[in-house]
């Protein structure tokens, strides 16, 4: 894991709202600075690790949703990056046998991600700002089969008509993928 130079990024990428609070009480300034490196503000960090409590907290205190990092990303993109991880894999797979309990495991981790995109979604946050590779949130969350996160993002008129630098638009992916309650839900929209 990369160390952040600047603390409040740090904090946000430790998920850790006390540090937030100290570090914006004694200089608001920290609330929307960038790390020199990779551009990330701390709303970026928090929600590049889906530290929720983090980026509410962030948000809150009004913590500027536009911002873009050096790859031209806003905090909805990784917003809408979140997935699984290797380990939640294993857990998820050891555990469903026992009592259900990677399902649970996995209904609470798909419960986060909404709560973190909706709330990324409460803000002025361009839906369909592109990153360097021309993609928009929707494309990601098409790419990951995040069938939860895709009407999050319709709501808000997100258009599935962007093409990346692929030349593909999120229904190209999704049909790619062959992930048909994503391909239902976007031609809904056409």
């Amino acid at each position: 894991m990369s160390q952040h130079q600047q603390p409040a990024c740090q904090a946000a990428y430790e998920g850790d709202v006390r540090k937030l609070y100290f570090l914006l009480k004694n200089d608001p300034a920290h609330l929307n600075v960038q790390e020199v490196h990779t551009g990330d503000t701390p709303l970026i960090a928090a929600c590049r690790h889906g530290h929720l409590n983090a980026v509410t907290y962030l948000l809150d205190n009004k913590a500027n949703s536009q911002l873009t990092n050096k790859k031209q990303r806003t905090c909805l993109h990784y917003a809408s990056k979140r997935t699984f991880s290797l380990l939640d894999y294993l857990m998820i797979t050891i555990l469903m046998p026992i009592l259900l309990l990677g399902y649970f495991i996995m209904l609470q981790k798909q419960r986060k991600n909404v709560a973190l995109m909706e709330a990324v979604l409460s803000t002025d946050v361009s839906v369909d700002a592109v990153d360097y590779k021309g993609n928009t949130a929707l494309h990601y969350v098409c790419e990951r089969k995040s069938h939860r996160l895709v009407p999050l993002l319709l709501q808000r008129n997100a258009k599935p008509n962007i093409k990346n630098n692929n030349g593909e638009t999120p229904l190209d992916i999704a049909t790619r993928l062959k992930f048909q309650k994503i391909i239902n839900m976007l031609r809904k929209t056409e």
